[in-house]
């Protein structure tokens, strides 16, 4: 399993949300030092999310993206306000590894799929939910609304053929360091075709340690990757540890 170390930006800051609230942040401070410190503790990649994009596809803090991607050794992913094709070849030419698509991916499927067509083990798909019962509501436009669907339609629905990976984040579990949603990834892997990589609520390594020996029952896939941000800032464990945890 890879190790994906997150930075959120908004306003050209490095920053955490909780549970996907933007009126409940905590600014981190320079992204590009701390994609730095990330890089030096050894991280396997990059997760990039542009907050701002994500709410209002403005694309405000791309030059920063950027910025990261051409000092960055290890690949890099980036989400948030990725509207178009030309979204995507921007940042393929700017040498992203992956780009991220999520309100796309449930407002304009089609176009997702040509994205996914065109650009084939580049495109991730960003299913971020909230948990209602056995439904999910997967949110979309920076989390500010919603659709529901079960996980199974949910990925039939919303994820096109040639797609890199699902990034599957449990919006409830985000920013709080509580722990993984665990049975939402093994619905996952139940149901998925591609890799999928787990985001939201690693707050220990014993955390990233549960999803690394996770695996479906029926088929024994595994969780591909595990993206952590706040449990790196708030100083829970670090890189290297994180990592290592992975194996």
């Amino acid at each position: 399993m890879e190790f994906y170390a997150a930075i959120d930006l908004r306003g050209g800051q490095a920053v955490r949300l909780l549970q996907g609230d933007y009126a409940k942040e905590t600014e981190y401070g320079d992204p590009i030092a701390l994609a730095q410190e990330f890089i030096d503790g050894g991280t396997s990649w990059l997760h990039l999310v542009d907050l701002d994009g994500a709410r209002d596809s403005s694309g405000a803090n791309r030059s920063i993206i950027k910025e990261i991607i051409s000092m960055s050794p290890v690949p890099v992913e980036v989400g948030g306000g990725i509207r178009s094709l030309s979204d995507v070849e921007e940042l393929v030419e700017a040498s992203a590894a992956r780009v991220i698509v999520g309100t796309q991916a449930v407002e304009a499927p089609d176009l997702v799929a040509e994205m996914a067509r065109q650009y084939p083990g580049v495109i991730g798909i960003g299913l971020d939910y909230r948990r209602h019962g056995n439904v999910l509501r997967i949110a979309v436009r920076g989390w500010l609304e919603d659709l529901e669907l079960t996980m199974e339609a949910a990925f039939e629905r919303l994820v096109p053929p040639h797609a890199a990976a699902v990034i599957l984040t449990a919006i409830d579990r985000d920013g709080t360091l509580e722990g993984p949603d665990l049975e939402g990834l093994t619905e996952a892997l139940a149901v998925s075709s591609v890799p999928v990589v787990a985001s939201a609520g690693i707050g220990s390594l014993s955390d990233v340690q549960a999803v690394a020996s996770l695996h479906h029952r029926d088929n024994q896939r595994r969780v591909a990757g595990v993206v952590v941000g706040k449990a790196l800032v708030e100083g829970k464990f670090t890189v290297g540890d994180g990592v290592a945890a992975c194996k």
